[in-house]
């Protein structure tokens, strides 16, 4: 495979990204992990304080000499709720009994973490620097230049591609309707951005100068030869990387990965209050039909975190929140290494 001016700048030999995966399942172990591997590990650190934030990027150096990124959400600050949220505590109370847990309290509304991890970033200096759910103001991408961090966008509409061209950014993650966890979209209606990959990565391309990553349901080299085939510079998979030993998903999440024998995904905003892909499971069904008791983003993220928690502990996928892409029926339980091998000769051999 060709190298193109994008690998160069994040330093990397291959064009293999790890996925940000905040919340549990990206480690430093899995970060280091594919950056040894000659990709580029990804470290998503939007749940993390400033100091975790710098305790993570440490662990993380002390795995790997080669280049990583680090992953925040730059959504600002959270909109006041006015819903009510006693439909939603009634809800999660029962779910809280069946788990043994304490009942249930609405968390005060989060202040936007932002700006102090952006300052641990700063102060870390990673090679690479990624951010979704919008675009960070100038004065914050001016600084992350000015220390020579390389610097990444999400995208999941063209529209969001041509703004983060106009903010400079040096490559564009264009996230395509198949991908899991959480939707990046913030310059239109979620629904409006369900944009097949494959499509976003062409159009993206036909926008912008700006290198493009493909990302979304990638499972295998022979998707990221397709990709690359279209004009990606480079392919981003955290689906794929979910059951790797590396990875710290709850054994129960990579237990439900492992079992999927069909794309069994679904958007949903029950567990965070954001549209997000997952595996359709006890939670998500119970909401069925009662979308509006479901909070905003953060609150709905913050209140679930108990019950998440406890279903980790107790090995219940049924209230874990089981993000996964399209393709997820073709995961690997492999050492993430040994993946990238595997991805990067999948990819030859459809090449040649």
């Amino acid at each position: 495979m060709m190298r193109s001016d994008l690998l160069e700048r994040l330093g990397i030999a291959h064009p293999v990204i790890l996925s940000p995966m905040a919340g549990g399942p990206g480690t430093p172990e899995l970060a280091a992990a594919v950056s040894n591997a000659g990709g580029l590990g990804s470290l998503g650190l939007a749940y993390s304080s400033a100091e975790q934030s710098l305790e993570l990027i440490a662990r993380t150096r002390a795995l790997t000499d080669k280049p990583f990124a680090v992953n925040l959400f730059a959504a600002g600050p959270a909109p006041e709720s006015k819903r009510d949220p006693a439909p939603m505590l009634a809800i999660l109370a029962e779910i809280h009994a069946e788990l043994e847990l304490p009942p249930p309290t609405l968390p005060h509304p989060p202040a936007d973490p932002f700006p102090a991890q952006l300052a641990a970033v700063l102060e870390a200096r990673p090679a690479v620097f990624s951010f979704t759910f919008g675009i960070p103001d100038g004065a914050a991408l001016r600084e992350l230049r000015r220390h020579g961090i390389a610097i990444l966008g999400t995208a999941t509409t063209v529209e969001e591609g041509r703004l983060l061209a106009e903010a400079g950014v040096d490559g564009i993650v264009a996230q395509g309707a198949e991908a899991g966890a959480h939707r990046g979209t913030f310059a239109a209606p979620f629904e409006a951005a369900m944009v097949p990959l494959l499509e976003l990565v062409r159009g993206i391309r036909g926008a912008v100068s700006c290198p493009v990553v493909a990302s979304g349901g990638l499972m295998d080299g022979r998707d990221i030869a397709r990709a690359l085939r279209l004009g990606a510079a480079a392919a981003q998979l955290g689906t794929a990387f979910l059951a790797s030993p590396e990875s710290g998903a709850a054994p129960a999440y990579k237990d439900a990965i492992l079992a999927a024998r069909r794309d069994a995904t679904i958007i949903t905003r029950a567990f965070s209050g954001r549209p997000a892909r997952g595996l359709l499971n006890e939670f998500t069904a119970r909401l069925a039909g009662r979308e509006d008791a479901i909070l905003p983003y953060p609150l709905q993220n913050a209140l679930t975190r108990a019950m998440r928690g406890g279903a980790a502990q107790r090995g219940e996928s049924g209230f874990l929140s089981l993000w996964a892409g399209q393709g997820v029926a073709r995961a690997r339980a492999m050492p993430a290494a040994a993946l990238v091998r595997a991805l990067l000769a999948e990819a030859a051999a459809t090449v040649t």
